[in-house]
């Protein structure tokens, strides 16, 4: 009943539209995050239209990002968690220039965003590869085994 009328609030929320209030509130608590995006937005349109750089070194240094956190992931992944954790424990306004660096970043050197998004990317491919692994360990696969398929031919 409860997913009926969360469906139409959102429903009824979508013809209304988002009100600035709204927004506001989603920047504040989600500041990092909003910056984040904003970052790979431009760093995306810069790399495309070659404003400073071409999309080959981002493309390039992306791979080498996901290249290098897959064959290192334990020192990758405590370099990320240090990396976030500094900025979490930062005052609003420093995240707020931290930001703003992160931008300008983007826009004139694209690369090292996605540099960043490919060190992100092997983290995430070799958590979900291990927490794959430990899953199947215990008995619990999504996909029917080949002694499975076996007993039913």
């Amino acid at each position: 009943m409860r997913e009926k009328q969360e469906g139409s609030s959102m429903k009824e929320k979508m013809k209304e539209g988002i009100s600035v209030e709204e927004i506001e509130i989603f920047a504040r608590k989600h500041l990092t995050e909003v910056f984040l995006i904003l970052a790979i937005i431009i760093a995306t349109i810069s790399s495309i239209f070659d404003f400073f750089t071409g999309s080959s070194l981002s493309v390039l240094f992306a791979g080498l990002g996901g290249i290098i956190s897959i064959g290192a992931p334990i020192k990758t992944l405590q370099l990320e968690k240090k990396g976030f954790h500094f900025l979490g424990k930062q005052e609003k306004s420093v995240q707020i220039i931290i930001g703003i660096v992160r931008i300008i970043v983007a826009m004139f050197i694209p690369f090292v965003i996605f540099a960043e998004l490919g060190l992100l990317s092997g983290i995430a491919f070799h958590s979900l590869f291990r927490h794959s692994a430990k899953t199947e360990s215990k008995g619990f696969t999504t996909e029917p085994s080949d002694r499975e398929e076996e007993e039913h031919l």
